[in-house]
């Protein structure tokens, strides 16, 4: 018998996803995500202001679901200066690493941007160690432009270098 391929898609966030972010964000392999909530209620206070994010037109963010369950997000921060550029982040749940689930959720999020909010350029930043988010950029996709130096914070507060891939809509 045929295994079933996992059906992925993504949402808004919403407060009742605050728990299981602090739980999957918890995890201390987690090396080059900088957004760790302290408590289930900072994770809470943090979704509460999605709505006025969206509306302002800063941040767009969404649950990544598999099969209904959430299992991490994904999202896209405008360029305040230039409203045309997005860039995507996204985290997952280790348990779910390595299945092709944060390149999928990258790809509907990139839908997403050049469809509903109108971007021409999206652009995914990642330190140049973090191997696996590379891989995610590549296989959705997206192309190395270049290392930006000391242009990015660290989880220790430090600046540190951060390689850049784009993908531009095409016309």
């Amino acid at each position: 018998m045929k295994k079933s391929i996992a059906k992925i898609t993504i949402r808004p966030q919403s407060v009742r996803d605050a728990k299981r972010f602090f739980d999957i964000l918890s995890n201390p392999n987690f090396i080059y995500f900088t957004g760790k909530p302290k408590s289930v209620e900072d994770e809470i206070a943090f979704l509460k202001t999605n709505p006025r994010l969206r509306k302002k037109n800063i941040e767009w963010n969404y649950s990544i679901l598999v099969d209904g369950y959430v299992v991490g997000a994904v999202g896209i921060k405008i360029n305040q200066q230039r409203p045309f550029i997005g860039e995507i982040g996204y985290f997952l749940d280790e348990a779910y690493w390595n299945r092709g689930i944060a390149t999928e959720a990258v790809k509907l999020a990139e839908k997403e941007g050049f469809g509903k909010l109108g971007l021409s350029r999206i652009e995914i930043v990642m330190q140049p160690e973090n191997v696996a988010s590379e891989k995610v950029a590549i296989k959705a996709g997206y192309h190395r432009e270049g290392l930006m130096r000391r242009s990015i914070r660290g989880v220790d507060g430090k600046t540190k270098d951060a390689c850049l891939y784009a993908k531009i809509k095409e016309n």
